[in-house]
């Protein structure tokens, strides 16, 4: 295996599926055996999941396997809680073992996480931890709106407390934002932490459009790994 990236955002809803498909049909057009993983799905009740929007990124068909999605959930909440519900129990060993079995047949795998970095899985350990423990280079994405400043650092921080490699952090553009808070926010967010800003994708559900903004970030990303 070439690399592996992990994906984890400031909150829930702040595009982490979108980025990590976008980064893998990046990944795929440069002609790299990518796939994207799930580690835990909540909120399955109607079948779908966030691999099926990976693959309509990436333009390929493809099913939301085992390997692929370990654990999935009815309930749409945090996994410890989600668990808790169907009174099951999530294996951190499990997880791993799925994604080693991944990295065999490609060259890339895009892990996205589930909610904000420091969403637990069960009552004492957090989904990052796992992230911690396989090395996987990490990408934040956040909302450029008003109060994502806190929200950023703190999450910087908490991954630079467990040495993750942060590689970056990509901004998703909000309608009806404040121009002069959104122009703030990347340059104060990577003055104050250090970390860099990867860029700044557009408010559109256009995918080809979404690529084609994506193309530049996923160039940096590539630089910041080789």
């Amino acid at each position: 295996m070439k690399q592996a990236f992990f994906i984890t955002a400031t909150d829930t809803e702040a595009g982490k599926t979108v980025v990590a498909g976008l980064l893998a049909n990046f990944l795929d057009k440069k002609g790299y055996q990518t796939t994207t993983q799930k580690w835990i799905q909540t909120g399955a009740a109607n079948g779908a999941s966030d691999i099926d929007l990976h693959q309509e990124f990436i333009g390929k068909p493809a099913k939301a396997s085992a390997l692929r999605v370990p654990y999935t959930f009815k309930f749409p909440a945090s996994p410890h809680l989600a668990a808790d519900l169907e009174k099951k129990k999530i294996k951190p060993a499990h997880i791993k073992k799925c994604f080693k079995d991944l990295t065999k047949t490609n060259d890339y795998v895009v892990v996205e996480g589930i909610g904000g970095a420091l969403v637990p899985y069960n009552h004492k350990n957090f989904v990052v931890d796992i992230a911690k423990d396989l090395a996987l280079p990490t990408i934040i994405v956040a909302p450029n709106k008003l109060g994502v400043i806190n929200h950023l650092l703190l999450t910087i921080e908490a991954l630079k407390k467990r040495q993750i490699k942060i590689l970056g952090v990509i901004f998703n553009q909000i309608p009806k934002e404040k121009k002069n808070i959104q122009a703030d926010n990347p340059r104060i967010v990577a003055k104050v932490s250090g970390v860099k800003v990867l860029g700044t994708l557009p408010w559109t559900k256009n995918k080809p459009t979404l690529r084609r903004a994506f193309a530049s970030i996923g160039n940096k990303i590539l630089k910041e790994i080789n």
